[in-house]
This record gives structure tokens, C-alpha cells and sequence, in this order.
């Protein structure tokens, strides 16, 4: 079995401590402040859902991904582990999956149904998923779902996605974006943000973040258009090659 400790790289993971200039330094703490609200508000949402049993997800990726035998796959915002668990038997022991989360309930969750299910090619991790705490090029796929919409910068994101995956490595993700952009005050709430409809973008920049981040052949698998909360919403699986 691979070890948990060829993937992590402990200088990645910690946000950017440049101090701003005096000029642009009210505004700077001012949007800390939110993000760190709304991670707070994300945080005390996924701490509850980790003792629930409800879908968390809003589409199929791991059909899509078409795991190989031997391959080493990324579950970002993992939750409970399922979606990682189910890539560890599908890439055998020859193989490693890696769960990410960002509560740590939900990876303490996850390690807890590892050990139920003796699955031991999975290994969970607590992080962020805008700040990947993992080598560059150490992954054959990356499967997400619904969780890159609580990421304040999508583009980055999908860096480090494109920065962890090996040459010829596939993500399949699935995600909500609006029709048009969300009114100014639900993108100031940050528990729309933790209900997973505040930090939504349109698809057209959904679909512009994954290109800037130097994925060229982007597929759209599943498109399904609902709405929530008086909203026209789309439901987006996705696939890219790098």
C-alpha cells in the first residue's frame, strides 16, 4: 500500500502572508474578514451534516472518472468518505485514494467508515481545497462534487487541480452555477455560501476559471437546469484532461 506521506508537500496549504500595502489594506481585512465568516459558516454546516447519512452531491462523477487499477485519485471535499472509499476499491491496492475536507468531523468521519469497511488504500486529509496540501503531479484523477461552488477564487482552485494532476491526468467534477449572476446581497451572505447557492458563478465563468487555469478540452457530461431559492440554476458535470 502507497503511503499517505508521498503526497503531502507541508509547505502548501497556508494562505498568503504578504501584507498588503497601507493603501489597499482596509479593503484586504474587509474581505478576510468575510471569507473567514463564510468558511466559519461552511464549517459549522458540514460539522452537523457529518453525522447524517443524507447525499451531500449534485451529480455522478466517479462513473465518469473510469478509474484504472493502480491509479491515484483526489476526492475533494470528500465529506464522509463514500466517493473516496468507492475509488480505493476501484483502483485496488496498487493504487491510493486521497479524501480532502475541509471540517474535521467529516474527515474523523471518513477515517471512522475506512476502518469499518477495512478498506486501506484511502487515506483523508483535513485542508483546503483553494491551498492543496500535496505535491504537484502526484495524482492520475481529481473528482469533486458540489463543493468548488464554497470557493471564493474557482480559478484557483482549478490551479492547484491542474498543478497536483500528472500529464495525460483527468478531473470529472460536478457543480451549480446560476443562468445569470446572483443578486449582490446573496453573494454577501455567507450562509448562502454554506447552503451552496452563494458562491455559485455563472457557467460561462465557471467554464473561463477551468480554461485560465490551462485546461483545454473541457467536456460538459451532464447539464440539468432547477431552481432554488427563485433562482435559475444549473447542475454541471464536467471532465478535462490535462
Amino acid at each position: 500500500m502507497k503511503s499517505l506521506y508521498k503526497y503531502i508537500n507541508g509547505s502548501i496549504g497556508r494562505w498568503n502572508s504578504r501584507t498588503p500595502k497601507a493603501s489597499n489594506r482596509k479593503g484586504t481585512e474587509q474581505m478576510q474578514d468575510k471569507t473567514k465568516e463564510t468558511k466559519q459558516k461552511i464549517i459549522a454546516r458540514y460539522e452537523t451534516e457529518s453525522t447524517g447519512c443524507c447525499a451531500l452531491g449534485c451529480g455522478n462523477t466517479m462513473d465518469f472518472l473510469e478509474i484504472m487499477p493502480g491509479e491515484d485519485i483526489l476526492d475533494l471535499g470528500c465529506g464522509r468518505g463514500e466517493e473516496t472509499l468507492d475509488a480505493a476499491r476501484q483502483t485496488g491496492p496498487s493504487g491510493m485514494a486521497m479524501g480532502l475536507d475541509l471540517t474535521t468531523a467529516m474527515v474523523e468521519k471518513a477515517r471512522q467508515n475506512a476502518r469499518d469497511t477495512e478498506v486501506q488504500n484511502a487515506g483523508f486529509v483535513q485542508g483546503d481545497i483553494e491551498f492543496l496540501p500535496f505535491k504537484s503531479e502526484c495524482f492520475d484523477g481529481v473528482t469533486s462534487n458540489c463543493v468548488i461552488n464554497h470557493a471564493s477564487d474557482k480559478a484557483r482552485v482549478y490551479r492547484e487541480i491542474h498543478r497536483v494532476l500528472r500529464k495525460g491526468g483527468r478531473f470529472v467534477v460536478a457543480d451549480a452555477v446560476t443562468k445569470v449572476p446572483l443578486p449582490q446581497k446573496i453573494k454577501d451572505d455567507p450562509e448562502a455560501w454554506a447552503q451552496c447557492f452563494g458562491g455559485a458563478i455563472t457557467e460561462a465563468e465557471y467554464l473561463e476559471a477551468i480554461q485560465s487555469a490551462g485546461f483545454d478540452e473541457i467536456i460538459i457530461l451532464n447539464r440539468r437546469e432547477y431552481m432554488k431559492n427563485d433562482i435559475d440554476f444549473i447542475s454541471l458535470t464536467i471532465k478535462a484532461l490535462k
